[in-house]
């Protein structure tokens, strides 16, 4: 099977060039081509209204992980308010790259208008947006994985995830110290990119050292036991960084097993629920939550316009704050107007 999605794709990447030979290859963070979210209605005007026939489908990574979820519940908001056709489907896991790429041929071939992807990999759905692409089919690649001919992106700088988890640090701990890295999925521009904001801007202070940075796949559990080995290896550890809230869970775990929650601060990424209530109860530092339910409108907003005939920036750049016990209250209201005039008051 794995070899059979490695031709796939390899398939796809040379038939793809033809296809977007005058997109360079996506790097979504430093993308010159792009629009804050705030500025979609002042740059390209108010959204057209969607036609009740459209079909638009959306393709997850998986629905165990909350954020997936929530980015669901963004697109779906949309759909509800103006009446079209929606449908949210994803793979069994995080693992699941073949699987996830069936979904999205499947929905192609089910005569939907656009797909709206978060890949597992930054390869594993080239096939199918090859084919969307002969078929005219709107596609826009929304968090997470980047595909490299992408000609539309959603999503948060990820590496400015990192940069703000390491000047946290820089701030809280002017003399410096040991820190540790529980990086997501080997190959994914996300993890990568927030690995990167937080070694770097680290390593810049100079009184810091990282002193491990493991992968953990996105797994709570795989998180829990890498997270216990290094504090074994370095008891003295000031910190951890980790890429996403549900290994940074995982993390907050293995460091109250080990006696260090006084010691040693955690901090995740993504905003989920169980890491604003780990957060008010003292247990986990931080997280950088990117606001998934807002990218999700917002993906689906670019979508519309996309299919009315818009020309949208390649990206479309969403928010993200750090969250830590000062500002967890303010930023957990379930009130989207709310949440969209205090995230624009910080532009």
């Amino acid at each position: 099977m794995k070899k059979f999605l490695l031709l796939a794709i390899a398939s796809a990447l040379f038939s793809s060039s033809i296809y977007a030979a005058e997109l360079a290859p996506l790097q979504s963070d430093t993308e010159p081509d792009r629009t804050d979210w705030t500025q979609l209605d002042s740059k390209y005007g108010a959204m057209p209204k969607p036609d009740a026939k459209l079909k638009i489908g959306g393709v997850s990574k998986t629905l165990t992980n909350e954020y997936w979820r929530s980015l669901g519940q963004g697109y779906k908001n949309v759909a509800d308010k103006d009446g079209f056709t929606f449908a949210y489907q994803a793979a069994a896991n995080e693992d699941d790259q073949l699987g996830q790429l069936s979904i999205a041929e499947t929905l192609i071939a089910q005569g939907f208008n656009g797909l709206l992807v978060s890949p597992q990999t930054d390869a594993n759905l080239q096939p199918a947006y090859d084919v969307a692409q002969s078929k005219g089919i709107a596609v826009v690649n929304v968090n997470d994985a980047v595909m490299p001919n992408a000609a539309h992106y959603v999503g948060n700088v990820q590496k400015d995830n990192g940069v703000r988890v390491a000047q946290w640090f820089i701030q809280h701990y002017p003399n410096g110290g040991s820190v540790a890295i529980i990086e997501g999925q080997p190959g994914v521009y996300a993890a990568g990119q927030r690995t990167k904001g937080f070694r770097e801007t680290i390593a810049a202070n100079g009184k810091f050292k990282v002193v491990a940075s493991v992968p953990a796949n996105w797994s709570r559990e795989k998180a829990y036991d890498a997270a216990s080995t290094i504090l074994q290896q370095y008891p003295d550890l000031i910190g951890f960084y980790a890429n996403n809230d549900g290994m940074a869970l995982g993390v907050v775990e293995a460091v109250r097993s080990a006696g260090k929650s006084k010691q040693t601060a955690v901090f995740g990424t993504d905003g989920i629920s169980d890491a604003y209530a780990s957060i008010k109860r003292g247990e986990l530092t931080g997280t950088v939550d990117s606001f998934p339910v807002l990218t999700g409108e917002v993906a689906m907003d670019v979508m519309l316009r996309l299919i009315a005939g818009q020309k949208i920036s390649r990206v479309v750049s969403t928010p993200q704050a750090l969250i830590t016990k000062d500002n967890a209250d303010a930023f957990s209201t379930k009130d989207n107007e709310k949440l969209r005039q205090l995230l624009a008051q910080q532009k």
